[in-house]
């Protein structure tokens, strides 16, 4: 990405607010962003890491960096977020440790040459996904690694079904699609070594129950107007009894490649 580019802030912002109001329990409620965190650091753990500096991108109160630590890997990650307040909740962004910092920007000049960058839940809040993942994939020095977990546009097909029968706009935030994603790490000189698109569901009584959930847990932001009262009527009048939802996450980790040795 062009160091001239300039990001949209007000949508940016509106989801660091957003996360903010809700932040003194977000690691409580985040069962899921959890679990994947622990898989993406599973991947990350042992991997032969090059000299260089090593961020968790979207870091917000710590989920990759602290299953990092469980499982054994204790080097620095620095804890980069835009939101304040959840990094006020994240036990590894000590003041010399993090950093706030509006991910649809440029990375800062001191991630240049990076050895590890890791972003778990964060890609889809960025105005251009693929351009971003593809400016990650340039940070990398050669034999540096990026490990992503972000939800793809394969998710909420039960919301947006319901919507349909409902007549009504739907207003899930607008997911980037999985092989768009896959196309960026080519362009952007990724080696993959793992890619898996994860399936998850689950009941949450119904589907207000859900929309509830995504406002405790702060990622309630849309793109989209709010409906009225008798649209989200008419929607949950037409949602799965169950409040079932399905979620499709991205997970992938991949090299940016040595240069080939000189002849």
């Amino acid at each position: 990405m062009s160091p001239a580019a300039a990001p949209s802030p007000a949508f940016s912002h509106q989801v660091s607010a957003r996360f903010a109001r809700q932040a003194h329990h977000y690691t409580q409620q985040a069962r899921l962003q959890q679990g994947v965190a622990w898989r993406l650091a599973h991947l990350c753990r042992a991997l032969p890491l090059p000299d260089g500096p090593r961020a968790d991108l979207g870091a917000g109160s710590g989920l990759v960096g602290q299953a990092l630590r469980h499982q054994g890997d204790h080097q620095p990650l620095l804890q980069l977020d835009l939101c304040p307040a959840l990094l006020a909740h994240n036990p590894l962004a000590a003041p010399s440790n993090h950093l706030v910092w509006d991910l649809n920007r440029p990375l800062p000049e001191q991630l240049q040459h990076a050895s590890l960058l890791t972003s778990s839940f964060a890609l889809q809040w960025l105005d251009d996904p693929a351009r971003q993942l593809r400016h990650w994939c340039g940070q990398l020095r050669p034999g540096g690694w990026l490990a992503v977990a972000v939800p793809t546009s394969g998710s909420f097909p039960q919301w947006h079904r319901a919507a349909a029968a409902a007549g009504v706009p739907c207003t899930a935030l607008d997911l980037p699609d999985a092989e768009a994603l896959l196309a960026a790490t080519a362009q952007g000189g990724l080696r993959l070594h793992h890619c898996r698109r994860l399936p998850f569901s689950r009941g949450y009584g119904s589907g207000l129950g859900f929309l509830q959930q995504l406002k405790t847990l702060g990622a309630g932001t849309s793109r989209s107007g709010r409906l009225s009262s008798a649209q989200l009527r008419r929607l949950l009048d037409c949602w799965p009894s169950d409040g079932h939802v399905s979620w499709e996450v991205l997970l992938l980790l991949g090299q940016r490649p040595n240069p080939a040795p000189s002849p």
